[in-house]
C-alpha cells in the first residue's frame, strides 16, 4: 500500500488493566498485523525521567526525554539506552510516573509520530487511552474495553506476583481508581470512549471469548457493502 492511511488499524482503548494489551497482541497474532502497546512508550518516558532525576512537572525537559531518548522493541523485550528494560517499566512507581507524564500535552505531542510510525503493512493493532480518537481517527475500527475495576486490581495484582514483584491489591484498587479519574480528567486527549467505538465489558469475559469478539467486528468492519 502506497498510501499508509491505507493501512488498517484496530484501535483498542480503555482504562488501566481492561485486558487491552493481552487482547491486543492475540488479535494482531491472529491476523498477522503488527502490534503497538503505546503505554510502554509512556513508561519508557517515566523511566527515563525518573533514573535521570528530571523532574516530572517539568514539561519541555520530559517531552525532550521523550524526543531523544533510545529505545527499541524485539519481541517481548523493551529496550532503554541499550539496555533491556522489560520488567523495571512494569513497576508501580514507573506505571504512577507515566500516568503523570501522560497528561502532559508537550509528551503526547512527542510521541506522536514515534506511534504513527507503527503503522505498516499488512495492518496493525493499536492499544492505549487514545489510539482510536487522537493517534489513529482513522481506524477501520475502534473497540473501547472496560471491567470493573475490582477486577482490574485483581488483574494487576496477579500479573506483578507472576514477575516476583510485590504488591497490595488494597493499594492497587486505589491507584487504578485514581489513575482512571487522572486519565479521564486531563486536558490532553482524555479517557473517554469515543462516538464511534464499540464498547466491550471483559469483566466477565474470558480473555479468549474478548479476542474472539473483536475479530467477529473486525470481519464486519471489512465486508464490502
Amino acid at each position: 500500500m502506497n498510501n499508509v492511511n491505507q493501512i488498517p488499524v484496530i484501535a483498542i482503548d480503555g482504562p488501566s488493566a481492561s485486558g487491552k494489551g493481552t487482547i491486543a497482541q492475540r488479535v494482531a497474532r491472529r491476523l498477522g498485523f503488527h502490534y503497538l502497546d503505546s503505554g510502554v512508550l509512556y513508561r519508557l518516558v517515566a523511566l527515563a525521567t525518573l533514573e535521570s532525576g528530571t523532574n516530572p512537572d517539568d514539561e519541555s525537559a520530559v517531552a525532550r526525554i521523550a524526543e531523544t531518548m533510545d529505545i527499541r522493541c524485539e519481541g517481548t523485550d523493551v529496550y532503554l539506552n541499550q539496555r533491556i528494560v522489560t520488567d523495571a517499566i512494569r513497576s508501580e512507581a514507573v506505571s504512577a510516573c507515566a500516568s503523570r507524564l501522560a497528561a502532559l500535552p508537550g509528551v503526547r505531542r512527542a510521541l506522536l509520530a514515534r506511534q504513527r510510525a507503527f503503522r505498516r503493512p499488512p495492518g496493525l493493532v493499536a492499544e492505549g487511552r487514545d489510539m482510536g480518537s487522537v493517534v489513529f481517527p482513522d481506524s477501520l475500527l475502534k473497540i473501547y474495553l472496560t471491567a470493573d475495576a475490582q477486577q482490574r486490581a485483581n488483574r494487576r495484582y496477579k500479573q506483578l506476583i507472576e514477575k516476583g514483584m510485590d504488591a497490595n491489591i488494597t493499594t492497587l484498587l486505589q491507584d487504578i481508581r485514581e489513575r482512571d479519574e487522572r486519565d479521564s480528567a486531563r486536558a490532553a486527549a482524555p479517557l473517554h470512549q469515543s462516538n464511534d467505538a464499540t464498547a466491550l465489558d471483559t469483566t466477565g469475559l474470558t480473555i479468549d471469548a474478548a479476542v474472539e469478539q473483536v475479530l467477529a467486528h473486525y470481519a464486519t468492519a471489512t465486508q464490502v457493502p
